[in-house]
């Protein structure tokens, strides 16, 4: 089983001053499911990380190990679009989370950001889980 991450929740992990941090963590510690994201969200949170090597630092080795599945295929873009094009305000990283978790057959996200995502719909029309839930 898989488990979505957007960056929100990939930046909670890497920061032990923010507010979302022990809750991270201490969810993280109670699954046994990959993380997956994409390339997009990867790129957000390297960007928001800039001024945080550290952090930055930290986040990359997790990559490294593979911590982190990081999903892209062909039409991946194409997907992520159009996704995107069906709600005004929604971000091309966001739309990509939604086109990964179709891909890893997954309903689960885990975000501190469920105003954000909390309206979204997976591609069968389901509604998404949002995690951890508080």
């Amino acid at each position: 089983m898989a488990v979505v991450v957007d960056a929100s929740f990939v930046l909670a992990l890497a920061d032990a001053a923010a507010a979302d941090h022990a809750a991270a963590v201490a969810w993280l510690a109670t699954e046994d499911e990959d993380l997956v994201t994409t390339p997009l969200v990867v790129a957000a949170v390297d960007d928001a990380l800039a001024a945080h090597p550290e952090a930055r630092d930290a986040v990359r080795r997790d990559l490294l190990a593979n911590a982190y599945t990081v999903r892209w295929w062909a039409d991946a873009l194409v997907e992520t679009t159009t996704i995107a094009r069906r709600e005004d305000d929604l971000t091309l990283s966001d739309a990509s989370l939604v086109a990964v978790a179709a891909r890893v057959g997954t309903h689960r996200i885990a975000t501190f950001r469920p105003s954000a995502l909390g309206r979204l719909t997976a591609l069968d029309g389901d509604p998404f889980v949002l995690l951890p839930q508080r």
